[in-house]
């Protein structure tokens, strides 16, 4: 089947039997992805944590709730109605940062999902996705609160939600700032 052609489960289905580099070996299994097919909002995070990998969903922790509570209260929207993935598909053992080879194996999957979910915002969470997309070593704190081309699409950076758990006092505030860009950007009246 040409990648073209492909649709969201096609491609979910041809990762989950991705064996390309180590993160297979330890995996329960692989965190493709979850949302509405046809989302407006794209969230791209690090990697799976722990329970991620054993429930086979991204963002279901602490993290994905405070996501899910920020894409209600600023998007207005639920987040059944995003989607949600992560750069790497399989879990860093320790909840190490992903390695260079497991990024370059994964990158291409997270490319095809953009495509085929095709949204209007993508909004990288926290350093490693931002300046993956990005293509820079500049931090979050400096690249968040802008937008930015990415392909056909704008991309706004913001904050990890652990961040914000973690007690980083300008991180939830600028987190819900970042949220109202896109909102703007999506409901057109941001150009």
């Amino acid at each position: 089947m040409s990648v073209t052609n492909r649709t969201l489960k096609d491609l979910s289905h041809h990762v989950s039997q991705c064996v390309e580099c180590g993160l297979a070996e330890s995996r329960t299994q692989v965190v493709f992805g979850s949302g509405n097919p046809n989302a407006d909002y794209f969230f791209i995070g690090e990697g799976p944590g722990a329970k991620e990998d054993l429930e086979g969903e991204p963002f279901i922790g602490r993290s994905g709730k405070l996501l899910s509570r920020l894409i209600g209260e600023e998007l207005k929207i639920d987040r059944s109605q995003c989607y949600i993935a992560n750069v790497v598909k399989c879990r860093p053992p320790n909840n190490r940062n992903p390695k260079s080879i497991e990024i370059s194996t994964c990158k291409p999957y997270l490319d095809e999902q953009i495509q085929l979910v095709n949204p209007v915002v993508i909004i990288p969470l926290g350093n490693f996705a931002s300046r993956l997309l990005l293509n820079t070593k500049e931090g979050i704190t400096n690249l968040r609160g802008e937008r930015y081309s990415y392909k056909q699409h704008y991309l706004v950076p913001t904050f990890h939600p652990a961040a914000a758990l973690r007690g980083n006092p300008d991180a939830l505030k600028n987190m819900r700032l970042d949220f109202q860009l896109a909102y703007s950007i999506v409901s057109g009246n941001l150009k």
